[in-house]
């Protein structure tokens, strides 16, 4: 054996962060451990040192696991372009658009790349932790499924299903996912774990107990609820539309830096704005509506998987005249990739959206789309800071901006653009750096007249999120049944699970 699979009730339930508490807890044991999700559909990527593209959740899980990131992780990752179409990356490189009927065509194809991909990991590591992909209990989907219980049958991995008890109703969640599967699934389905719990432990023992007796299978533990957990958020669907990111400290000076990310409706690397988040006296918000604009001193273009089509939708609910407004009064603007793209003069695009569109006009430049997707992880120096970052894009700056670079690269060419309160870049992940991401707040500050606001020299983010694993890993020391944790990976599903029938709860 030496696996398991992580399944959920729904998204955002947990799994990947119970996945990268697994693998930071076996890695504190001293074992070599993988994260694996077979197939990932999300806009927050990352590439890896190989150059390929994977889910940001399982780059995450790599850190947790003290393990370089790896394209074979998530064999499969769906970038959704619309309701209706996503790109397809298979173990990093682009493979072509599909919809969901189409995909569904090349499911056999994709199973053999993943349980290949799987077992090459099981020979090569101690413990590979795997997560599952929405809900198993997906009965429409469970045919040409390779994320969930077909990977489990598969490749037979015991299942842990774990519940966001702060939703409400977690207890029928969890029977009800159970019950929904056919008896051979159920018979890898081996416990559950309930997650963010803020209650009375002893209101909720009977529960678990009853639980126990209508299912035959036990809760390895209750998790609780962590403030400090929100770095690194799986998917965009996290972050709340007018909903502040993250847990502002209170400022170190007498002002407080506000900061609005327009949320688009094709998000991606929507993380690029938590390490703001992460300094002293800076607020961020996602929003939806003009006022929240107005109200800024900071506005952030994030990145988009749909530049067109997400354009328009700034245009349509007047964001996009408060973003022109708020850069008309000298106050600042930045766009990232997408965003960046957005503020030229021009967009062609042949590629994802078949069109050629006006962008806002902040930057005397256009942008062409290619068919060869850039992915690199470049380095160079911003406001005179070294920095890196990485870049997942297929737009290109094809008349460059006479304005200066935001970014120096070693080369001696340049990248992105400073011009005045505007600025923009192709990279993603620059705010990590720490000493340019307090320039670069120092400088937006400035132009928007909050000479109150100071910036803070004492906040790292890489060790913001090592104490963010540390804890995952903690959680798992300290509230689960480690040793049942360790058999399943060890032996696989007990034999003799009891199957569940559908209305077993009033027999």
């Amino acid at each position: 054996m030496n696996s398991l699979l992580v399944a959920g009730t729904t998204s955002d339930a947990g799994k990947s962060v119970l996945a990268a508490a697994l693998c930071r807890w076996l890695a504190r044991r001293g074992a070599r451990v993988a994260p694996f999700k077979a197939q990932n559909m999300s806009n927050n990527s990352v590439v890896t040192a190989s150059g390929g593209e994977i889910g940001r959740a399982q780059a995450v899980q790599a850190m947790a696991a003290g393990v370089e990131p790896d394209v074979r992780f998530n064999p499969v990752l769906l970038k959704p372009g619309s309701d209706r179409s996503s790109q397809v990356v298979v173990l990093g490189r682009v493979a072509g658009e599909a919809t969901a009927l189409s995909y569904r065509e090349r499911k056999a194809e994709l199973l053999r790349t993943v349980t290949g991909t799987l077992s090459e990991l099981r020979s090569e590591y101690d413990y590979v932790i795997c997560e599952g992909a929405g809900s198993p209990a997906e009965i429409n989907l469970r045919a040409h499924d390779i994320a969930n219980m077909g990977l489990a049958r598969a490749a037979d991995l015991p299942v842990l299903v774990v519940g966001d008890i702060d939703r409400g109703g977690v207890f029928a969640q969890l029977f009800g996912t159970l019950a929904l599967l056919d008896p051979a699934d159920q018979a890898l389905v081996s416990g559950f774990v309930i997650n963010k719990f803020r209650g009375e432990p002893d209101l909720l023992a009977p529960g678990l107990t009853d639980l126990r007796k209508l299912t035959g299978r036990r809760v390895h533990g209750v998790l609780p609820w962590s403030e400090e957990l929100w770095l690194d958020a799986e998917d965009s669907l996290s972050y709340v539309a007018d909903g502040v990111v993250g847990r502002p400290a209170p400022p170190v000076g007498e002002q407080w830096l506000r900061v609005a990310v327009p949320r688009l409706p094709r998000i991606s690397n929507a993380t690029d704005v938590e390490a703001l988040a992460a300094e002293p006296g800076v607020s961020v918000r996602f929003v939806t509506e003009p006022s929240r604009v107005a109200d800024a001193d900071l506005v952030v273009l994030p990145g988009s998987k749909s530049t067109v089509a997400d354009l328009g939708w700034l245009r349509e609910t007047g964001l996009a005249r408060a973003v022109l407004e708020h850069a008309a009064s000298g106050a600042p603007v930045l766009g990232i990739c997408g965003g960046f793209q957005m503020l030229g003069e021009r967009i062609v695009d042949h590629v994802e959206s078949g069109a050629e569109v006006e962008g806002l006009g902040l930057l005397d430049m256009e942008i062409e789309f290619d068919t060869t997707k850039t992915l690199g992880n470049p380095v160079g120096t911003a406001l005179g800071r070294p920095v890196a970052g990485y870049e997942i894009h297929h737009g290109r700056v094809r008349r460059p901006p006479e304005v200066e670079p935001l970014v120096l690269l070693p080369d001696g060419g340049g990248e992105g653009a400073l011009h005045g309160s505007v600025a923009g870049t192709h990279w993603h992940g620059l705010f990590e750096n720490d000493e340019f991401r307090r320039d670069f707040l120092g400088r937006a500050a400035e132009l928007a007249g909050r000479t109150g606001f100071r910036g803070s020299r004492n906040i790292s983010f890489a060790e913001l999120r090592r104490t963010q694993l540390e804890l995952l890993g903690d959680m798992v020391e300290h509230n689960l049944d480690t040793d049942a944790l360790l058999r399943l990976l060890d032996h696989g599903a007990p034999s003799g699970l009891p199957s569940v029938a559908v209305g077993a709860a009033s027999s």
